[in-house]
């Protein structure tokens, strides 16, 4: 996640006590995984909903410690691999689509029809993003990148909520009309990119000769 090698062992270095003392009193890493999912779910599904936007950011800042931690814990015992990888990957799209459904509520709650209309599609058109994701690499494609990947989208989502919770009442609407589009684009460039990948090129057709 951390480019910055200097930073990635300085986190390295926080993250394992805490690590260490959860593998010795019996907690496992999926156990980590399935908190760190249930709870970011849960915090945007009754938080975002009523408006408490700063106090959902700051919960779900200090969730985000839990993707840290299941690495970092199934690494120290030995057991970090597939599964892993593939369990907070999916849980990591259950908390997706939490946080946008809970856009989509406080939207038609609040009666910001744009608002409620963009946030709908950053939704589907995120499950669209993963889903061409995980079909591509099961045919042997890539379909990794465009605009707006998971990253692009929770900071643009989050940015929203920041600034609306702090009363800047055109934040929600424009920033995810933004996202809606760039979301839309993201889908349009890996159906692109595995087109390209998975569909030869037609031969030119020899022109007749006499």
């Amino acid at each position: 996640m951390l480019n910055n090698a200097s930073a990635r062992r300085a986190i390295a270095g926080a993250i394992e006590p805490p690590a260490r003392l959860l593998l010795r009193i019996g907690v496992t890493p999926d156990m980590v995984t399935i908190v760190g999912a249930l709870g970011a779910s849960l915090t945007a599904l009754i938080l975002v909903p009523r408006g408490e936007f700063l106090w959902a950011l700051l919960i779900l800042a200090v969730l985000t410690i839990s993707d840290l931690l299941d690495g970092t814990m199934a690494r120290l015992r030995g057991t970090a691999g597939p599964w892993g990888n593939f369990f907070d990957s999916t849980l990591d799209r259950v908390t997706d689509a939490a946080i946008f459904t809970s856009l989509v509520w406080w939207s038609v709650l609040n009666e910001e029809e744009v608002a409620a209309w963009a946030a709908s599609i950053c939704l589907a058109a995120s499950v669209a993003i993963s889903y061409s994701k995980a079909r591509a690499e099961s045919l042997g494609a890539d379909a990794s990148g465009g605009l707006a990947e998971r990253a692009e989208r929770l900071m643009v989502a989050a940015l929203a909520a920041l600034l609306t919770g702090l009363g800047v009442t055109w934040a929600m609407p424009v920033l995810l009309s933004i996202l809606a589009v760039l979301t839309v684009v993201t889908v349009i460039q890996r159906f692109v990119k595995v087109h390209r990948q998975l569909v030869p090129s037609t031969p030119e057709t020899p022109t007749g000769q006499d």
